[in-house]
């Protein structure tokens, strides 16, 4: 079976994430195409909704951190931390380096067709993670030092 998105299932998820921010951004697109607006410009203006966006969403984080919206109680979700998030992603990594290792005409072993393939992918996944689980290759670990900044935002947000 394959599946495709439709235009009205992509709208659907759009407006039932943010109708409000669905509503702007089309208003904006509408805008860009009836005008030969210069690109940097446009580009600026971005900048700044982005910005403004940010400062309602720390004031959501901040509003739902007191325990309230709207009255009803509300459950903070926090954010792995940034260790495991450089991990899974080293694990990804090594999955994709594995199922290309792994052999092409391998029908004996995984089997035929699309199970076949299934069963190839589900093998480098568990490869890749349990090459993740240890000391890995150095990916996460050179990702978590390039980015020492990202490790207390992440702290911060999920705190």
């Amino acid at each position: 079976m394959i599946v495709t998105a439709t235009p009205d299932l992509v709208l659907d998820v759009l407006e039932a994430a943010d109708p409000a921010a669905q509503r702007a951004a089309t208003a904006k697109l509408d805008a860009l195409k009836s005008s030969d607006a210069n690109f940097a410009v446009t580009m600026a203006e971005v900048g700044k909704a982005k910005a403004a966006a940010a400062d309602q969403a720390a004031a959501k984080v901040a509003e739902a951190q007191s325990g309230a919206v709207n009255g009803a109680p509300v459950q903070v979700i926090k954010a792995p931390a940034s260790g495991e998030v450089y991990r899974k992603f080293e694990a990804f990594i090594l999955q994709t380096f594995v199922e290309t290792m792994l052999p092409k005409e391998s029908e004996e072993v995984f089997g035929k067709g699309t199970a076949g393939g299934v069963w190839k992918s589900m093998l480098a996944e568990q490869l890749g993670n349990q090459l993740a689980k240890g000391n890995g290759v150095g990916i996460a670990r050179q990702l978590a030092a390039a980015h020492p900044a990202g490790r207390d935002a992440a702290a911060k947000a999920g705190s």
